[in-house]
């Protein structure tokens, strides 16, 4: 679960460096009704992790009175049936976010658990539970708590149901486009069908931020028991840039995510690996001098990876790989660099006189991703895999020339060889590039 926990330590440094000062927590598994959001209201509520065998984690958390009253009084204007509950204890679905985010900062706050109504109720509670916080006058972080499918292979815990993988999928995909619609209106057999206990925690989150300009990413997404879990951001972007360089920062700087400062620091130690294997090959014809040369941060992580060099703005070479052929990200860009250099067939190699001259920039590919609907792409964002038996052509995002998803895929299947009238399965992707001038999303 490495990529679920360094997600959620990412996911608590921005909740800390947002300034936030109280929180509400949405859980699968407090008391449930029918047709009444339950909200817990003791002075304080208290958990732990004993029901896991480790009973000496303990947690607590604060209620924040005034956000608790100014939640009654939007309900009761609204009509909106909620119950509160004086005497519980905090479920897991409380305490695994809490135990992260005390890593960073103990603020109080209100723990509620959905009902059972359909998205469109819950929706609706998301909104009058916007206007309370809104009446609170905080920053406030809303964590909408709960796992995806639960059906996602052959042992999962609720046994196996292939429409649960078409439900990750599609959410996932859903909320990275933040299409809250079609999220609002997915199929309900779907969703029955996946076993989840999240989907309805997330549609108030949802509901609180209608309105509102969202910037939002999805950190992670695995399975790895049969159980999707996926940690997202959704973040309000009225949040002013000084408010973030004021406010205080993370006691876990690698799991931080100010993204400038980690992704230019992140940047130049990829472009400068790719530069001094290049050096290196030319010197003594190998692409590093050692495992020991190697930066340390990149030997854990794994991923597809191009290497383009130009010269005078002009491309010089460019060959990478789409899934991770080594064992470690370093090696990969160490290896994709020289071919770039070297075995590129549409440039002679690179000789030792241009290496002053070349500008380097590495391409880092996200997971792919299986497309059902090819219009949904936009080719400004997502690069585009096409698989057509043992054929195959890729295709950056954000080409220039390239405008339309439909050129995108005719230029991808062209450069795989790939018909026209040919079946061939699409994989969107997305890249942050990193230059030796800054780095971006792509």
């Amino acid at each position: 679960m490495e990529k679920t926990y360094k997600a959620l330590e990412n996911l608590c440094c921005r909740v800390k460096e947002a300034g936030a000062e109280t929180l509400v927590i949405i859980t699968p598994h407090g008391p449930v009704h029918s047709d009444a959001v339950t909200v817990m209201s003791g002075e304080k509520l208290k958990g732990d992790f004993a029901g896991f065998g480790a009973g000496s984690v303990a947690l607590e958390l604060q209620t924040d009175r005034e956000l608790l009253n100014e939640l009654k009084q939007q309900a009761e204007q609204a009509g909106v049936k909620v119950a509160f509950r004086e005497e519980v204890r905090l479920d897991h679905g409380v305490t695994v976010p809490l135990y992260y985010l005390y890593q960073q900062l103990r603020i109080p706050g209100l723990a509620m658990a959905f009902s059972m109504e359909p998205s469109s109720r819950q929706y609706e509670f998301g909104v009058i539970l916007q206007k309370a916080i809104e009446k609170r006058g905080l920053k406030t972080a809303v964590i909408a708590s709960g796992d995806l499918s639960h059906r996602l292979t052959p042992q999962a815990p609720a046994g196996y149901d292939p429409g649960a993988k078409e439900f990750d999928r599609t959410l996932v995909q859903l909320l990275r486009e933040y299409r809250v619609e079609d999220i609002l209106g997915m199929d309900q057999s779907l969703i029955d069908r996946a076993g989840e206990c999240g989907f309805r925690s997330l549609v108030i989150l949802l509901g609180c931020l209608k309105g509102m300009e969202v910037k939002q990413e999805v950190l992670s997404y695995e399975g790895p028991f049969g159980v999707g879990y996926m940690v997202a951001s959704f973040e309000p972007v009225n949040i002013s840039e000084p408010e973030r360089q004021n406010s205080s920062s993370c006691s876990r700087p690698d799991a931080c995510t100010n993204k400038r400062q980690d992704r230019a620091l992140k940047g130049e130690e990829l472009t400068g690996l790719a530069r001094q294997s290049l050096q290196n090959y030319l010197l003594d014809g190998k692409p590093l001098p050692g495992p020991e040369k190697m930066v340390p941060e990149l030997e854990e992580e794994k991923s597809g990876v191009f290497v383009s060099l130009k010269k005078k703005g002009r491309l010089r070479g460019c060959i990478g790989t789409v899934m991770p052929a080594c064992d470690n990200l370093a090696r990969e860009i160490a290896v994709n660099a020289v071919k770039a250099g070297f075995e590129d067939p549409r440039f002679p190699p690179l000789r030792a006189g241009e290496l002053e001259e070349i500008t380097v920039s590495v391409d880092v590919l996200s997971p792919m991703e299986q497309v059902e609907d090819i219009s949904r792409i936009d080719p400004r964002y997502y690069g585009l895999l096409v698989v057509s038996g043992k054929k195959s052509g890729l295709l950056l995002p954000d080409l220039e020339g390239i405008d339309t998803v439909e050129e995108q895929l005719r230029v991808a299947m062209q450069k795989g060889g790939i018909s026209p009238g040919d079946t061939y399965q699409a994989y969107c992707f997305t890249v942050h590039r990193y230059t030796e001038e800054g780095d971006e999303d792509v």
